[in-house]
């Protein structure tokens, strides 16, 4: 979770709360964070890739939460504090968990070691639930790890927000004839995600491809698997997030 100390004397230093955040965000840069907070001791105190890590609502400095504010990163080493709401909830499915029988005629030994996000979308997908969800057999890995956004722009609320060369990483991407799967994997309970996750792989693939980009956030939690499939109204506003389908599976070998 980000520092609260560290935060508070980031916007007392540089004034923050004195801009005007219904007109544009705030600028701030990496070299900006480091000097406000060279003189803490913890690692985490002032570490700026530590402090600029905000993936929910809950782990925002209480500055952030008090204000109405969240942060998005638009260059390498710049990040924009913005007013209004940064963040999409993952809503409890509340639909029967559907019992799904594996397409491999064989057990994979190996998925049942360890506990990482990859390893369980993996076998989701070895197992052929993405393509069963998405109702597309032609899908095939093809996306994996950090790569960098091109340039793009979008809005949040009437503020535009420019971003360029911003690192991006997904958990696995997935193309098929005509489209391309973005997934971001959690492996615990999680009740809301900040929407850059998201957004940002987004729009870096579709400046790639005219094919359709669809994004999807994939749970492992004991013995289910979730999956919600999130889409954007409009491509160029970042708010226009909305759940397309979602479902909960057990797999059967």
């Amino acid at each position: 979770m980000a520092d609260d100390a560290s935060w508070e004397k980031i916007f007392n230093d540089y004034g923050i709360l004195n801009h005007s955040f219904n007109r544009s965000p705030y600028a701030i840069s990496a070299e900006q964070i480091k000097a406000s907070c060279q003189d803490f001791k913890k690692v985490a105190q002032k570490e700026v890739r530590i402090l600029c890590k905000q993936d929910t609502r809950e782990s925002r400095p209480k500055i952030f939460k008090k204000n109405n504010l969240f942060l998005l990163p638009v260059k390498n080493g710049h990040y924009n504090i913005i007013k209004g709401e940064g963040y999409v909830d993952v809503p409890k499915i509340q639909d029967e968990t559907i019992i799904y029988k594996s397409k491999l005629n064989y057990n994979l030994d190996s998925s049942k070691i360890g506990n990482s996000e990859m390893q369980h979308l993996d076998f989701a997908y070895a197992s052929s639930l993405i393509r069963t969800f998405l109702e597309d057999e032609y899908l095939v890995l093809t996306i994996r790890g950090r790569k960098y956004t091109p340039r793009f722009s979008f809005y949040v609320n009437n503020q535009l927000i420019n971003v360029s060369s911003v690192q991006t990483e997904v958990d696995a991407g997935y193309e098929s004839k005509d489209k391309i799967v973005l997934i971001e994997a959690k492996n615990s309970k999680t009740a809301n995600t900040i929407i850059r996750q998201l957004y940002y792989p987004f729009r870096q693939w579709q400046s790639y491809t005219d094919k359709k980009v669809l994004t999807l956030f994939f749970e492992k939690e004991k013995d289910t698997f979730s999956i919600w499939q999130f889409g954007f109204t409009d491509i160029k506003s970042y708010n226009s997030i909305k759940l397309v389908k979602s479902g909960k599976y057990k797999i059967l070998s």
